[in-house]
């Protein structure tokens, strides 16, 4: 029977270990277009608060963008 690896080298093999697949995006649970008639009203209010939710993230995520884009303007002149 092959012998056992102390753990301090059983954790140093297991970080060489390469993941040849890119890792897979999170799944938010929410998806447009899905049949909505077996949910309860309190299903569709947390669908509604989450998907609200998602869109304040959405927004936060382009004004920042926007500032940032807004910054390299004023810093190099717009292009275009």
């Amino acid at each position: 029977m092959p012998k056992a690896l102390p753990d301090d080298k059983l954790n140093c093999a297991q970080e060489l270990r390469m993941d040849w697949e890119p890792p897979k995006p999170k799944s938010t649970g929410l998806a447009v277009g899905e049949d909505l008639s077996a949910l309860s009203v309190a299903e569709l209010d947390e669908r509604i608060a989450n998907f609200k939710a998602e869109i304040a993230r959405t927004e936060a995520a382009k004004a920042e963008k926007q500032r940032h884009n807004s910054a390299a303007d004023a810093l190099f002149g717009k292009k275009g």
